[in-house]
């Protein structure tokens, strides 16, 4: 038996959870310290983490630790594979599967149709790594069953040639962000930062923030907590949200044409920040 996930983490609802953790399903002796992380949510990885000749040790491994008490969502290899009818029958039914993440997604029934295999309502993410994706992710985005985008930029970058520097992939991200605006879906989730500078990692959550996404995955559990941070309100902006609601509350403020915006700002803050426990005020 697993000794369970971080209580914090567990109780926050999915669709606002900002570090998204893949944990390898052939390092089944790691599964309890993903799940006893900082990452909001943890994501078994059956798919780049195993190789084709393992795909079966890593859906059994995944399957035992889900069935002996663990909690998590699954990345499932893509509709185009050999594996992913295998994958679905395997977790179809399984108890502590949270939803899966299917790879490579590029059209809007390759949600429908993993989402039919499963049971009635388990949520799916759909992961879009190439360029056909971004160009259907608002259909995507609005097929039944998907819960949230994620952008595979490993892949994209492979797929495209496009380089690193957020510039090369702000139409992606943005793209992403329309949609699932589109879509009436939470925030999307951004791609992983391999670095091993937390300023670096703070600086790539600033671009995360900026661009409109609101998750970020991370292939390391150090990184967690402070992907959390970065996709939080900060303190600067939970006082100005403070202080504009307690004089909303109070009758004052100037009430121009921009206070109607700036006081949904404050809401959006103060829920964002009772919802991850910073709001102290």
């Amino acid at each position: 038996m697993f000794s369970g996930r971080n209580a914090r983490a567990a109780a926050l609802p999915a669709q606002l959870s900002r570090s998204w953790l893949l944990a390898s399903a052939m390092k089944p002796e790691l599964f309890d310290a993903a799940l006893a992380s900082e990452a909001d949510s943890v994501i078994f990885d059956i798919e780049d983490a195993a190789p084709a000749a393992d795909k079966s040790t890593a859906r059994d491994n995944v399957v035992k630790a889900l069935e002996d008490g663990a909690t998590g969502w699954v990345r499932i290899n893509d509709i185009n594979t050999e594996f992913w009818e295998d994958d679905l029958n395997a977790l179809h039914g399984i108890p502590g599967l949270r939803g899966v993440m299917l790879a490579k997604t590029e059209k809007p029934e390759h949600v429908t149709l993993t989402a039919m295999r499963l049971n009635p309502g388990t949520p799916v993410l759909a992961l879009v790594e190439s360029a056909i994706g971004i160009e259907n992710a608002t259909s995507i985005a609005s097929a039944p069953g998907t819960f949230r985008l994620a952008f595979g930029v490993g892949d994209f970058r492979r797929d495209t040639g496009a380089g690193a520097d957020p510039m090369a992939l702000a139409y992606a991200r943005s793209k992403l962000v329309v949609a699932s605006r589109v879509g009436q879906l939470p925030g999307p989730i951004d791609g992983p930062t391999l670095t091993d500078s937390e300023n670096e990692l703070l600086e790539a959550c600033k671009v995360t923030q900026n661009m409109g996404m609101t998750g970020k995955l991370t292939l390391r559990i150090d990184q967690t907590d402070p992907i959390n941070r970065g996709l939080s309100p900060s303190h600067s902006e939970i006082e100005w949200a403070a202080e504009l609601l307690d004089s909303h509350e109070h009758g004052g403020g100037t009430r121009d044409g921009s206070y109607a915006p700036r006081l949904a700002r404050a809401q959006k803050i103060r829920n964002l920040g009772e919802s991850y426990g910073l709001w102290t005020v």
